[in-house]
C-alpha cells in the first residue's frame, strides 16, 4: 500500500499524463508518413508499388487500370512511395483518422499512360 502513494499522489497533483484521442488530437511529428496518397493522373500502374509493398495492401490491374489500396493492411513505411517511377504516390503528414468500418480505397485511371520525365 505504502508504494503505491507517490503515484497516487503525483496522480492527484499533476496533469493527466494522456489525452483524450480523437477529441484531443496532438500534432504530427516532423517527416511522419501518414496516410498514403494516389495521383491517378500521373500513375503507369507498372505494379512496382506492389510488388515492393511489404504488407501486400496495393494490387494493380494493368488492363483495368485500376489501383486498389487497403488502409488497414498498410504499415505506412513508405517503400512504395520510394519505388514508385511515376511519382505518383505520396503520404499525408498526418495520420488516418480512426473509423468505425473497415474500407479501401479504388482508384481507376486511363490505360496506357507513359511516364513523362521532368527535368
Amino acid at each position: 500500500m505504502f508504494k503505491m502513494t507517490p503515484n497516487v499522489l503525483r496522480n492527484l497533483f499533476f496533469p493527466k499524463a494522456t489525452r483524450r484521442y480523437p477529441l484531443e488530437v496532438r500534432a504530427p511529428f516532423e517527416n511522419v508518413r501518414g496516410a498514403l496518397m494516389n495521383d491517378i493522373e500521373k500513375c503507369t500502374f507498372c505494379s512496382a508499388c506492389a510488388l515492393k509493398c511489404p504488407s501486400q495492401c496495393i494490387a494493380v490491374d494493368k488492363k483495368a487500370a485500376t489501383w486498389s489500396y487497403d488502409p488497414f493492411a498498410c504499415v505506412f513505411c513508405g517503400i512504395c512511395v520510394e519505388i514508385c517511377p511515376a511519382e505518383s504516390l505520396h503520404q499525408k503528414p498526418e495520420y488516418r483518422l480512426p473509423v468505425a468500418q473497415r474500407e479501401s480505397i479504388l482508384l481507376k485511371g486511363e490505360p496506357g499512360q507513359k511516364i513523362e520525365k521532368s527535368s
